[in-house]
């Protein structure tokens, strides 16, 4: 009779556990998302993500805007020249002013509390930032 209480209340337990997890919850998109990995491959399709110690942010801000300490138009981990532009939490795309092609939108992704940016170059490259 005990095992079988023991086995109620541990099956009781099991079955009460939420399946999501940190990876599956749903985060928001606006707030500051930190720079984290970035992407390169020459060319031969062997290219990786590559974590990266940096202090560029993106901003996703509630009134559709995004601000960065960096660039926001290229892949890299640079900071000090600040940049903006505008973005679509529901195409999860964003435009810039202050990129070679103000009217171009960057796609990104967004899983958890990670995106993942593919910036456009002809070898692939991209940029992870996560939620902070």
């Amino acid at each position: 009779m005990k095992k079988l209480v023991v086995l109620s209340i541990l099956v009781s337990f099991i079955f009460s556990c939420d399946d999501t997890d940190d990876f599956n919850r749903e985060v928001e998109l606006t707030g500051t998302w930190k720079l984290v990995e970035l992407y390169s491959d020459p060319g031969d399709g062997s290219g990786k993500f590559n974590r990266v110690n940096s202090e560029k942010v993106f901003i996703f801000k509630e009134d559709g805007t995004l601000t960065s300490n960096g660039s926001i138009c290229e892949i890299d981990n640079v900071i000090g020249v600040p940049s903006s532009g505008t973005f679509s939490s529901e195409d999860l795309t964003f435009r810039s002013s202050d990129c070679s092609n103000p009217d171009y939108d960057y796609e990104f992704t967004k899983s958890g509390d990670i995106i993942t940016i593919f910036y456009f170059c002809f070898e692939g490259c991209g940029a992870k930032f996560k939620k902070q």
